[in-house]
């Protein structure tokens, strides 16, 4: 959520970042909305001051006098009553478009129209040169006999799968992998968070209202299923004032994502890039405003490194203007590439939202006692996210023979399996 104050003071500075966003905003709406309020109010301590002046009057008045004036000081309080009814109201109707707004850009963020538009900063590794023409990840998954889409499919339907075996196996791994990467090496303390969460944790994350049509929701509870860790991580500290000389705070959960993929609808139909369920890795940070920025850089650093430990080439976007989504002031994508459908696919997101997600869900922080509280900076990013990884492994790794080379990093955790090969018939 953005400062009403910035709207209010820098309505023009506002117009132009949606501008850059390529986004459409209520702030015409907002602003009027803010200027009922303001006037309501202003009302209001009006009618109070003047309550409090007629209550000493009353107190001073002669016994005949009293009647009268208690009178008219009763009508004051139902007018009284009744406007803070209408605030109530007004301020409702604010918060309600506030949460549509998107967060603004930060100022190092390229311009541009679209995700034609993204700026490739870094690329890492070699693309491998193949001997023979090396195939997709579902033909190598269902020859394998570790994917079977046709299962999947029968259970639960379309954008579905079951991973068997050392498929299995291997994603497991991946997940060990990252989530000791994480933990020991990167300084960030393990979460397993719910995979159900309240209406209110998927408002302040900057999911609800706008995504609302992706989301799966059993309404019974109320509960709403997550797509992503970060939804449970950011509200790891709703509502809380954090001691500011513990921050920066490093988390790492892994859980199950579920999405509907309604706004997909249509594009990569085949194999696991885009699924209604799917594992993740999330790395999340709590910051001070001052540190954020460099904290971005770090956390892209901790995401890359799991890309490089398995050896596989990648290369790191940064979003312009018209592709950064709704909360993320600025962002990377870390892209890595799969010879066997020939394209770049991302397996992270590194955001830093500013104080955007903090005010949604008010998360604040006090250097010393008796300080005046002021919302932290969160950042989020996959660390990374596995379906896509899994497809870089199988096609970055696959021999000749059809069999998949499993990564070097990975050896520990694959209980002495050094390769998947067919099935045995």
């Amino acid at each position: 959520m953005i400062d009403l104050r910035i709207i209010r003071e820098r309505t023009e500075e506002v117009r132009e970042g949606l501008r850059k966003l390529n986004a459409t905003a209520p702030i015409d709406e907002i602003i009027a909305a803010d200027e009922r309020r303001r006037a309501l109010l202003n009302e209001v301590e009006k009618l109070k001051a003047e309550l409090n002046q007629r209550s000493k009057a009353i107190g001073r008045a002669k016994p005949e006098e009293r009647e009268a004036l208690i009178a008219e000081t009763k009508g004051l309080g139902e007018k009284i009553e009744e406007l803070d009814t209408q605030v109530q109201a007004v301020e409702r109707e604010l918060n309600e478009l506030l949460l549509l707004m998107p967060n603004m850009p930060h100022p190092s963020v390229p311009v541009g129209e679209d995700e034609s538009e993204n700026v490739v900063v870094r690329s890492w590794g070699e693309q491998r040169d193949f001997d023979f023409q090396p195939s997709p990840h579902w033909d190598i998954g269902e020859r394998l006999g570790i994917i079977d889409f046709e299962r999947g499919v029968k259970i639960s339907g379309s954008r579905f799968y079951v991973l068997r075996g050392l498929g299995a196996r291997l994603q497991r791994a991946l997940i060990t992998l990252m989530l000791d990467i994480h933990t020991k090496e990167h300084g960030c303390t393990e979460i397993y968070p719910p995979y159900m969460v309240k209406e209110e944790c998927l408002v302040g994350a900057g999911q609800l209202p706008k995504f609302r049509e992706n989301i799966y929701r059993d309404a019974e509870d109320d509960l709403w299923l997550i797509g992503t860790a970060e939804i449970p991580l950011t509200n790891l500290h709703r509502e809380e004032i954090l001691d500011g000389s513990r921050l920066p705070l490093y988390y790492v959960g892994y859980s199950a994502c579920f999405r509907r993929e309604k706004m997909s609808a249509g594009r990569d139909v085949r194999g696991l890039k885009r699924g209604h369920q799917f594992d993740k890795v999330e790395l999340y940070k709590f910051t001070t405003p001052e540190t954020s920025d460099d904290e971005l850089e770090k956390l892209l650093a901790d995401a890359e490194d799991v890309i490089r430990r398995l050896q596989l080439p990648y290369r790191v976007v940064q979003m312009c203007t018209g592709d950064l989504g709704f909360t993320a002031a600025k962002k990377y994508d870390i892209e890595v590439w799969a010879p066997g459908c020939g394209e770049w696919l991302e397996v992270s997101s590194c955001s830093n939202c500013g104080d955007f997600q903090a005010r949604r869900a008010n998360i604040r922080y006090k250097m010393e006692k008796g300080a005046r509280p002021r919302f932290v900076h969160t950042l989020n990013g996959s660390g990374v996210a596995l379906p896509r990884t899994v497809i870089a492994v199988l096609e970055n790794y696959q021999q000749a023979d059809g069999s998949v080379k499993i990564p070097e990093a990975l050896l520990p955790y694959m209980s002495g399996f050094t390769t998947i090969g067919p099935p045995l018939q």
